[in-house]
Formats: structure tokens, C-alpha cells, sequence
């Protein structure tokens, strides 16, 4: 199963013509999907142009009666995929922005890529033509905004809604009801970036180069703040190291559990226990020490 989740806000001019691409771009890609659309509080008529929809396509709608914000509707999103998935491993979680900024034709070619073994697969579009100026170099700037997450493959394509999520890399990612991003807009993606790459055991980048469409709204980013944001959430994030990189826990032998803790870590001489001179005043009792190299 495919789930496309959409947050929107205020998104009434764009939002049926995305869902309609959508449905257009599964007819030719042959997979079996579901939609799923966070309205946001919004005051446009966004909800009324939702409503045909959900008796046209299998679509479920969430509608929140009061803001929330992209970070947490998008939260929400991923954990009502999790909780739908009943083949997590094998399922995908694709997420696109409700101004149609990002391009459903690009959707098959991130999940291919799932398909293929990858865990998460981030869309990189700061090369992509038609992209505002300011929304452009605020965008190349952001790897450098980024430096403490440079260790982290894909770190430079951070910023972005498009992306593709193996659902078992969420249900990892989202254990347990505490909200897990609590930033907004582009801090939000750097939050779940960080917290996704660090449970993917392999992790994809793909260019964009088509065309940005242009968009039935101006845009309500503002690039360089939400560059500014981005620094203050990366410095904040907890060092994790990609899954791919983290040790196996290791688990201790049966000799080992059956060995008395008294006498593990002892060295040759300390095992043997022999038995002190005559005459000798006993020593003050002492821990054993294990010798160099066996800390």
C-alpha cells in the first residue's frame, strides 16, 4: 500500500487539482494507494472543495477545528499511516505540500527506489527550474545552516516536503504517543529528517529537474527567516548516528552468564586463588582488577 498524506491550509485553489494528478499519476503507476488530507483550521473552503473528493477517490480527511501547524498535521499524518499499514515493511508513506508545489509526477520514482531497498529517499529540489530567487538561495544556503547534521547522508536536501518513507521506519521512528516534532515549516523537515535518517538503514537522494508549476497562491514562506530557523532547529538536535552505523547490541555467551560475578574479569594470577604464607598479615580486602585491555 501507497499512502499519500497531504497537509493544507488554506490550500481551496489547489488542493482538488493535486489529489486529481494524483489519482492520474496511479492510473499509470499501478499501485494500490490511499490519501490521506490534514485540513488545518482553514478559512477558504478548503473543506468544501475536500468533500467531493472523498466520495470520488479513497481519500480520508482529518479536519482540525483549530491551527495546529504544517509540523504537527504532518506528525499526525505519519502516524495515521503507521497505525493503517498492515504490512509495514513492505509499505510506503509518500508526503507532498497542498499548494501542488511538489509534482505527484514525481512520486514513482521515490517509491521505485523503496522498492528497491531503500528506507527513506529525500527529493532534491534546489536545482529544480522555476524555483523564486529568494526560495532558490535561501535553499542552497541551507547545507551550510545544516553543518551540524553534515555527518548524515542527505543532510543537503533536508529541507523539502517530497519524500518517501518505508512505513517500518516510522513505526521505529514514532514510538510511543510523545509528539516528536515540535518546530514548524522548514525546521519541521530539518526534525524529521534527522529523526527518520538516523532509523534508515539505507538512505536515497534524488534530483528534481522538472519544471516548478507555478503556483495558484503566492508562496507564504519567507525563505531567509525560515533559514534562520532552520539554524536554531539543527543546533538543537540530538546526535544520532544513522542506524547504519550504530553497533549491534551484543549479547552475553552462557559461559559468560554462568560465570559468578566475583570471579569474572579476574586475570591469571588473580584466578587462581592460592593461598597466602604462613605468618603473612592478611591484606585489607580490595576489588580484583582486571588487567590492561580487559575494561
Amino acid at each position: 500500500m501507497i499512502y499519500v498524506l497531504v497537509p493544507a491550509h488554506n490550500e481551496a485553489a489547489s488542493i482538488g487539482l493535486l489529489l486529481w494528478k494524483v489519482r492520474q499519476v496511479f492510473t499509470a503507476f499501478e499501485r494500490e494507494y490511499q490519501l490521506m488530507v490534514v485540513d488545518d483550521a482553514s478559512t477558504d473552503g478548503t473543506d468544501e472543495v475536500l468533500a467531493p473528493y472523498t466520495r470520488a477517490l479513497p481519500l480520508t480527511l482529518v479536519t482540525h477545528r483549530t491551527r495546529q501547524g504544517y509540523g504537527a498535521s504532518l506528525e499526525e499524518l505519519l502516524r495515521l499511516a503507521v497505525a493503517r499499514s498492515d504490512r509495514p515493511r513492505r509499505d510506503v508513506a509518500v508526503t507532498l505540500q497542498g499548494d501542488f508545489s511538489d509534482s505527484p509526477d514525481d512520486v514513482p520514482d521515490l517509491i521505485r527506489r523503496i522498492e528497491s531497498g531503500a528506507d527513506l529517499v529525500l527529493a532534491d529540489v534546489r536545482g529544480r527550474p522555476g524555483l523564486p530567487p529568494a526560495e532558490r538561495l535561501a535553499r542552497r544556503l541551507a547545507p551550510f545552516a545544516l553543518r551540524a547534521l553534515a555527518r548524515r547522508e542527505g543532510a543537503a536536501a533536508a529541507v523539502g516536503t517530497l519524500r518517501a518513507y518505508r512505513v517500518g521506519t516510522l513505526a521505529r521512528m514514532l514510538r510511543g504517543p510523545a509528539p516528536l516534532l515540535r518546530s514548524d515549516g522548514w525546521s519541521a523537515d530539518v526534525e524529521l529528517f534527522a529523526r527518520a535518517a538516523a532509523e534508515a538503514r539505507r538512505l536515497e537522494v534524488v534530483p528534481v529537474a522538472s519544471a516548478a508549476r507555478p503556483r495558484e497562491r503566492p508562496s507564504r514562506a519567507k525563505p531567509f527567516g525560515s533559514l534562520w530557523g532552520v539554524l536554531r532547529t539543527a543546533r538543537g538536535l540530538p546526535s544520532v548516528a544513522p542506524r547504519s552505523e550504530q553497533p549491534e547490541p551484543r549479547e552475553e555467551t552462557a559461559a559468560a552468564a554462568a560465570t559468578p560475578p566475583s570471579r569474572r574479569g579476574r586475570g591469571r594470577r588473580g584466578g587462581r586463588g592460592r593461598p597466602r604464607g604462613a605468618g603473612r598479615p592478611a591484606p585489607a580486602p580490595h576489588t580484583p582488577q582486571a588487567p590492561q585491555g580487559q575494561a
